[in-house]
């Protein structure tokens, strides 16, 4: 709707990753620059972590933009807690490689002569493993012992490790060790603060053709959406989308503090009410938006991957079916908390409506 009313060529603030509107935060440019250093040494793990939304997958697909197909075979994998047997059938079935019925020795071996295939031709093969933190350490253990695979001391298997916090506390345990120095760089993606925050808003902007003019952004907003959002991307991605509906709904070419406390006291109101009405915490709408959209994307992609690789469908099926029904009881939750804001706000304007009608008579 708004992407008319102010002459964008697409949707700013899509949620789902895009290498075009790669901000490069100082944070993201020193992680981008271990990972290509990483890449430049052809062996062992590097390990990015970060908080929800701060903008990892995003990261590895900007990096993926500048591989060369013919030097480097490469494969992601979003992993759901797999254990260490699932996570091999997982990461053959990755690469496109036939699994069913075969093994796990069978399978060792063939992935080993995939892996020398490519080697024999000048070519690395890189495994980039998603949500690593849901991985229990006997998968992790399954990772370590992949990268043995060698060639006169060249590793044939190089491996990116993207993962929530808390997988920094899993890589300190004592059964970690081995693992641990199998890591050759490690960066942390910190949310961006104030200022980046602006320009992020801004480059997201001028990639779908912005002029500064529509909509026009006033000085003391971007102050505003920080504090809403305290500068985590994909929460600001959520935030600006509301805010430029809400500017199309009330026909805004201006976007003042006003407008964006006007927004942002929407959500929390939403949220304060569906938490009351459920009996639950105060948690911020956003975030509650944020986990669900992550959710629908994950599963988005993997319906695109099994619809380019119909020889994966056996394997993928499965999980994404048990994502789906982990969807289901907070679709419903949140179904009650909307009905009940809903019901709340019809109470409000009852209350509001019924002395004017007094007054009248």
């Amino acid at each position: 709707m708004y992407i008319d009313y102010y002459g964008f060529s697409a949707k700013p603030f899509q949620l789902s990753p895009d290498p075009r509107f790669f901000f490069g935060s100082r944070a993201h440019t020193r992680a981008l620059a271990y990972l290509r250093y990483g890449l430049s040494q052809g062996e062992g793990f590097i390990v990015i972590t970060g908080g929800i939304g701060t903008g990892k997958t995003t990261l590895v697909k900007n990096l993926f933009q500048e591989l060369d197909s013919s030097q480097v075979v490469a494969a992601q994998l979003v992993t759901t807690q797999l254990e260490a047997d699932e996570l091999l059938r997982s990461v053959v079935a990755s690469f496109g490689l036939p699994y069913e019925g075969m093994g796990k020795a069978a399978l060792l071996k063939h992935f080993e002569d995939f892996l020398r295939g490519h080697a024999r031709q000048g070519r690395r093969v890189l495994l980039v493993v998603d949500e690593a933190q849901n991985l229990p350490s006997r998968s992790l253990e399954e990772l370590r012992m992949l990268s043995n695979f060698q060639i006169a001391e060249l590793p044939l298997l190089q491996s990116f490790l993207l993962g929530q916090e808390e997988f920094r506390h899993t890589l300190q345990e004592p059964g970690m060790e081995q693992l641990r120095q199998r890591v050759i760089a490690s960066c942390h993606l910190s949310p961006l603060d104030q200022a980046e925050t602006r320009d992020y808003i801004e480059h997201r902007l001028h990639v779908v053709g912005w002029q500064g003019d529509q909509p026009r952004f006033a000085e003391d907003s971007y102050a505003a959406i920080y504090r809403f959002t305290q500068g985590i991307p994909r929460l600001v991605n959520i935030f600006c989308d509301r805010l430029l509906l809400y500017g199309f709904l009330e026909e805004l070419r201006d976007l003042s503090a006003v407008a964006v406390e006007a927004v942002g006291q929407e959500l929390n109101q939403s949220s304060e009410g569906g938490a009351q009405g459920s009996g639950g915490g105060s948690r911020s709408l956003l975030r509650v938006s944020h986990a669900m959209e992550q959710r629908l994307i994950e599963l988005e992609e993997s319906m695109e991957t099994l619809l380019q690789h119909p020889e994966w469908q056996d394997a993928q099926l499965e999980r994404m079916e048990r994502r789906i029904l982990q969807l289901e009881p907070a679709v419903k939750v949140l179904r009650r908390q909307l009905a009940d804001v809903m019901r709340r706000m019809d109470d409000k304007l009852l209350d509001e409506i019924k002395p004017e009608e007094q007054s009248l008579s």
